[in-house]
């Protein structure tokens, strides 16, 4: 399978992030809420490497930036296992499964290079 653009990843980690956002204030408890906020913390030290790179780079297959993202991988497989009990808001719920499983593909691909 072909890496992914850094324009396709930047997309698809926008939409997490933005997701995870809903996901924190909707959280129930204090537990769900840390839970998710570690992987907003990670999730945006990669983000803030990638926009720091030029428009022009964005054709080129995406890679790792920031050390935090390699280790992300089991908290976004926990996420996807817990995600019907940590969201409950349906639309939430709904977006965050397609969007969840573009970024494990994306990582995956990442830890198998």
């Amino acid at each position: 399978m072909t890496q992914p653009s850094i324009a396709y990843v930047i997309t698809e980690f926008m939409a997490f992030s933005e997701l995870l956002d809903d996901a924190y204030w909707e959280a129930s408890s204090i537990e769900n809420k840390d839970f998710i906020y570690d992987i907003i913390s990670l999730i945006s030290q990669e983000m803030a490497e990638l926009n720091k790179l030029s428009i022009q780079d964005h054709h080129y297959p995406y890679e790792f930036i920031s050390e935090g993202i390699r280790r992300i991988v089991p908290k976004v497989l926990a996420l996807e296992e817990r995600q019907a009990n940590i969201i409950h808001r349906t639309k939430t719920l709904t977006d965050m499964r397609e969007v969840l499983s573009n970024v494990i593909v994306i990582l995956e691909e990442q830890t198998e290079v």
